[in-house]
């Protein structure tokens, strides 16, 4: 009872202070010696130097090039202007009467792109106001808008999405970037077009009610769009990111004699196709956009400076994971889940949802969730592909609860409170994705198709 008491504790006292802005840094280390230390499960010291440390390095060892190359990308991206380049070119042609469609196709475009869910948000606030306001839109949809095509179903959802979450379940389950093409594929048109439907209706009955834009001080610098790189440049680097995903894996991972190379070196690794694919949009962006780079390696230093806390704020959260894998309360807890009496995909469902919930953070309860329980739901003869398409849209809904460090940002950076805005950020983040998740794996358990 008391390693229960302690668990739960731990947990609230992580939502709590993150909540409060508290460096995930210094709590994930902290709660998990607080966490050993009152359970009683295992050595306080140990905790640290032991399960954490491991857990955090190896992450970090996994998945870095991935966070060093996607952040790179983001940076040359946004600072370029590419990023603004493709959102202005899409709300131009939609134009005002399609604002809520612009935002949300504007950021979908460069967040399957590839590009970091915290620049694409830079990069759209702007043209997100200035469309709003046109309109004459309540700017406290805007949040739940750029939320709907950052952080829902071109990051958890469609298959082939280069985000480095995509990546994670590859290396517990075989799998890769492109797994259960249909169901992704379904769950994420079930998302955006429920999101879309819902912002639709909401902005009718506010402006019904006689609600436009609002008093906001949204003093944004003019952009010049004509020193902008043109849209079909800017999109160039995403289509190659694509393109080179999809020859690594269907044809470089399947041929024999690339396989017998790594044969004596572990294997093929499931993050190498990402991996490659920043790599050579990273160059081609540099040559691209060579007349935007005052210097290359100045861009190139700074996007990987802004991998660093990405990566270690999840590294560390998985870290807290490997400590609290290891008590008996855990293990209780588990069991209980696993015995429930219903099928499998729930039980992943359910897992990693309370995971992410737990974490406020997708990439967090994803990581817990696959070093804790990917064996158990394998040994449970559960189709690899399910379950890595089932876990992240699990791990991409309550992990936007308001605790949740990105849904913080987002609405710092669009000037607008909890209270205003999350709402619907909720409703778009967390219920749709939950509902498109049920869906698929009701269908899934139906018709077996992945």
């Amino acid at each position: 009872m008391l390693g229960i008491i302690s668990l739960v504790l731990s947990i609230v006292i992580l939502i709590f202070l993150s909540f409060k802005g508290v460096s995930i840094l210094i709590l994930a280390p902290f709660l998990s010696m607080g966490l050993a230390f009152i359970s009683g499960d295992l050595p306080t010291l140990y905790a640290l130097t032991g399960p954490f440390m491991n857990v955090t390095a190896s992450y970090i060892g996994s998945y870095f090039p991935i966070f060093l190359g996607g952040a790179i990308f983001g940076k040359i991206m946004g600072d370029t202007g590419a990023a603004k380049s493709i959102s202005h070119y899409i709300s131009d042609k939609l134009g005002k009467d399609r604002a809520i469609l612009a935002v949300v196709l504007a950021t979908s475009l460069l967040t399957y792109g590839g590009v970091s869910l915290f620049v694409v948000v830079f990069a759209v606030y702007p043209l997100g106001v200035a469309l709003f306001q046109e309109a004459d839109i309540p700017k406290r949809f805007m949040p739940a808008a750029i939320a709907l095509g950052a952080f829902t179903f071109t990051m958890t959802a469609l298959p082939g999405s280069p985000q480095y979450l995509n990546s994670m379940p590859t290396n517990y389950l075989s799998t890769n970037i492109y797994a259960a093409p249909v169901l992704g594929t379904i769950a994420g048109l079930i998302i955006l077009i429920l999101g879309v439907i819902w912002l639709e209706i909401g902005v009718k009955k506010s402006k019904l009610k006689g609600e436009g834009y609002g008093n906001y001080n949204d003093t944004l610098n003019e952009i010049d769009f004509h020193s902008l790189p043109s849209p079909i440049l800017s999109i160039f680097p995403i289509i190659v990111i694509f393109l080179i995903n999809w020859i690594v894996i269907n044809i470089l991972f399947k041929n024999k004699n690339f396989i017998n190379i790594f044969k004596n070196y572990g294997g093929l690794n499931g993050n190498w196709p990402v991996t490659i694919a920043l790599i050579i949009a990273i160059i081609l962006s540099l040559i691209l956009f060579r007349k935007q780079i005052p210097s290359n390696l100045k861009i190139l230093e700074k996007g990987a400076e802004s991998s660093l806390s990405p990566i270690f704020n999840t590294a560390v959260i998985v870290g807290f994971g490997g400590v609290v894998k290891m008590t008996l309360a855990f293990e209780l807890i588990k069991e209980k889940v696993l015995d429930l009496n219903i099928p499998g995909l729930y039980k992943v469902a359910i897992s990693t949802s309370l995971m992410a919930g737990v974490t406020g953070s997708s990439s967090g309860g994803t990581g817990i969730a696959l070093e804790a329980l990917a064996q158990s739901f394998l040994d449970m003869g559960l189709n690899p592909e399910a379950i890595h398409r089932a876990m992240l849209i699990a791990a991409g809904g309550l992990d936007s609860l308001p605790h949740c460090g990105a849904v913080i940002t987002l609405l710092a950076v669009c000037g607008i409170t909890h209270k205003e805005g999350y709402k619907d950020v909720g409703v778009l983040t967390v219920i749709i994705p939950i509902v498109a998740l049920i869906f698929i794996i009701i269908l899934h358990n139906l018709t077996g198709i992945v």
